[in-house]
């Protein structure tokens, strides 16, 4: 199916693995000039060289702390004309109330609630004045499923939702859309460290790590670019009256959880 992005640029932050590189390849595919950002220079420039060989695209990057407010007024004013916003940057440390002290907590806010918050302020106004864009927000399925062991996260992400339906709903009196996905999980670096320390807690192996997904929908994690397909989507056409709302893609999970 041709979605219609060819020629769309699209910024797209946490991109230098994971998620959101997998969703800057995805829209690279699909033929949107890409922006990449994320904290450190080797590794989107890795992901630079990677999509510029395999895709007639123009590809920038940019090495940046989105938690500094400054670094975001930066971008704005490097990327105005970005049509596709993907906030995805940031990761919240897993932990109980007593565990994620204050410090902890509002470093990792900064970064991800505070920045998606700043990075829509921003390319909001600048979308607003053209009429033209849409801003998709990589939020978790904690926010909808709280976890007392994941606090600050499944607090930062029912936040993220509020805001993300707050900001949707009243986009399209400036022609916006502003949508959020709720990923459970996906098979990232970050997940895969997570099992093998559980493996290794449980079973004495980290190597059977694996074993740990036999619960998982479908017996695995979801793939990275399967967000991805679904970020394309939304910003497409295909999508259009798409906004205010939140797409969860956890295999279920949530529905299994709410039915026990």
């Amino acid at each position: 199916m041709d979605l219609g992005l060819r020629g769309r640029k699209a910024l797209v932050t946490g991109a230098s693995k994971g998620i959101g590189r997998a969703c800057a390849e995805v829209l690279a595919e699909e033929g949107c000039d890409v922006v990449l950002v994320s904290r450190t220079s080797a590794d989107l420039e890795a992901v630079r060289a990677k999509i510029a060989g395999e895709h007639n695209v123009s590809v920038r990057y940019f090495a940046l702390d989105l938690s500094d407010s400054r670094n975001v007024d930066k971008l704005a004013a490097e990327c105005a004309d970005t049509d596709l916003l993907v906030n995805n940057a940031g990761a919240i440390p897993g932990g109980n109330l007593q565990q994620i002290d204050e410090q902890r907590w509002r470093q990792a806010w900064d970064l991800k609630v505070f920045g998606y918050i700043n990075m829509t302020r921003r390319f909001y106004a600048l979308m607003a004045e053209r009429k033209k864009g849409t801003i998709i927000n990589i939020l978790g399925a904690a926010g909808e499923n709280p976890d007392f062991d994941y606090v600050a996260g499944s607090s930062g992400n029912a936040s993220l939702m509020a805001f993300t339906r707050a900001i949707g709903g009243t986009a399209p009196r400036d022609n916006l859309r502003v949508i959020g996905i709720n990923p459970g999980p996906v098979m990232t670096e970050r997940l895969i460290t997570l099992m093998r320390t559980r493996a290794e807690t449980q079973f004495g192996d980290p190597e059977r790590w694996q074993e740990l997904m036999q619960g998982y929908a479908f017996g695995r994690a979801a793939k990275p670019e399967e967000i991805g397909w679904m970020v394309a989507f939304l910003a497409s056409e295909r999508s259009a009256y798409t906004t205010g709302t939140i797409i969860t893609i956890d295999g279920g999970g949530g529905s299994r959880r709410s039915a026990l």
